[in-house]
């Protein structure tokens, strides 16, 4: 197992060292991250507020959210080839631009078309955040830290998350809907000078090629490429099938379900979205872990946190009751805090089956399967919310069918993934048997 693992993370040529410097400026990329993700859930936590400051039902509350995933999912591919044309430090200073304006522009928006533009200029600077940090940890880290560095960026963005769950939400209720957005928006403005003044895009004696391609027809090629890795494929499908469920939960539906269907205080559904966090952030470090050491474990850790989603949220709804007890609604936070790591999984598919070259347009990719899912299903709960007068079992309902769709993929494209991973296997073997001692 070791050897395979090994070799399945075959460092690349040139391997950065890592080491304290490495860490330093990955923590200055990956704030940028950690504050993007505060703004990205803020609404969260003031899906009730927005409803009311904004007078909307339920499906209008939800192009909030959807619009703001569609902005992102739409800007996935472009982003990676951004990334990988200009690198990450250009890349990062415009996303941190745009959703800084955003989030100051909801704060004083005056009307809901006005908060939904922001929204959307909120989310196109989100979409620059997490594909640049993945890049500059390929940049400044050995290939085989790949795995647990990816995974501590998603758990650094979920702290981000967790920062909306306990502050935000108290700023919000203790001085106001202006002031707590705008005051957030103040992150963005520090983040913004640290990384332009500390952050490099590789280490010296690093640099990547030279970008030899420009036009049309490259970014084409750059696209068809990755897409015709099976890898990059699977790694689309896992993102969609993983991340979704908790990030409808928390980016607007959790707070509601809990309070209304479910007749917890706010503060209570409040400490229950702070444990989907805190369990994202425990799973994290142990799935990282295991994927560093055994990088067949892939795959049955994201169907298995598929599989147990799925029972949980099958549970939670169908509980005879009228609310559903404590005890299953903590198992089901629990369990949905395993949705992020295991979508991280996505991009150790992915990032093995493409050169550098295309790491950044591949991880756009790949990206896009979460974030694409959950609009879809921010906007079915909306609409059937609707349609059946808050019938919060049925509207929840459609996390399922996602998931079939999404696991139907994945058991179509993993025998084919296997095959290309062991027929590189086999050629790294070769290329280390001929190099000369």
């Amino acid at each position: 197992m070791s050897s395979a693992t090994s070799s399945s993370t075959a460092t690349l040529p040139g391997d950065p060292p890592g080491g304290r410097r490495a860490m330093a400026v990955w923590g200055i990329g990956v704030s940028v991250y950690f504050v993007a993700v505060i703004f990205r859930t803020s609404l969260g936590v003031a899906g009730l507020d927005a409803a009311d400051r904004f007078h909307v039902n339920a499906s209008a509350l939800s192009t909030f959210s959807i619009l703001q995933l569609l902005v992102y999912a739409g800007m996935q591919i472009p982003v990676g080839l951004l990334v990988d044309r200009l690198g990450t430090k250009k890349v990062l200073a415009i996303g941190a631009v745009l959703f800084t304006a955003g989030q100051l522009g909801f704060a004083f928006s005056p009307s809901y078309g006005v908060a939904l533009a922001s929204r959307a200029l909120l989310g196109c600077g989100d979409a620059m955040t997490f594909i640049s940090v993945l890049r500059l940890g390929t940049r400044w880290f050995p290939a085989r830290r790949g795995p647990l560095v990816a995974q501590l960026a998603g758990l650094v963005g979920m702290t981000g998350n967790l920062v909306s769950t306990l502050v935000i939400a108290r700023l919000l209720h203790g001085v106001g809907w202006t002031a707590a957005f705008a005051g957030s928006a103040l992150a963005g403005v520090v983040v913004l000078v640290l990384m332009l003044l500390f952050l490099k895009d590789h280490p010296e004696g690093h640099e990547p090629e030279p970008f030899p391609h420009q036009g049309g027809a490259y970014v084409r090629s750059q696209i068809a490429a990755s897409w015709r890795e099976p890898g990059t494929r699977l790694g689309l499908w896992v993102h969609f099938t993983t991340q979704f469920p908790a990030m409808v939960f928390l980016l607007l539906w959790g707070l509601p379900f809990l309070v209304q269907a479910q007749g917890l205080s706010r503060a209570t559904a409040g400490e229950l979205l702070t444990l989907v966090v805190l369990s994202n952030m425990v799973v994290g470090l142990v799935y990282g872990q295991i994927v560093a050491r055994h990088h067949a474990a892939r795959l049955p850790l994201a169907l298995g946190t598929v599989g147990a989603t799925a029972l949980m949220w099958a549970a939670t709804l169908a509980y005879p009751g009228e609310h559903a007890p404590m005890w299953l609604l903590v198992v089901l936070c629990a369990v949905l805090g395993a949705c992020g790591p295991a979508s991280m999984l996505g991009f150790d598919f992915a990032r093995p089956a493409n050169p550098p070259e295309r790491q950044g347009t591949a991880s756009g990719i790949t990206n896009m399967g979460g974030f694409v899912a959950s609009m879809t299903t921010l906007f079915l709960i909306g609409v059937l919310l609707d349609a059946t007068g808050d019938d919060y079992t049925v509207a929840f309902s459609a996390v399922f069918f996602l998931q079939a769709l999404g696991v139907s993929q994945i058991l179509r494209l993993r025998g084919r993934v296997a095959r290309r991973e062991r027929e590189r296997l086999v050629a790294s073997r070769v290329e280390t048997v001929h190099v000369p001692a």
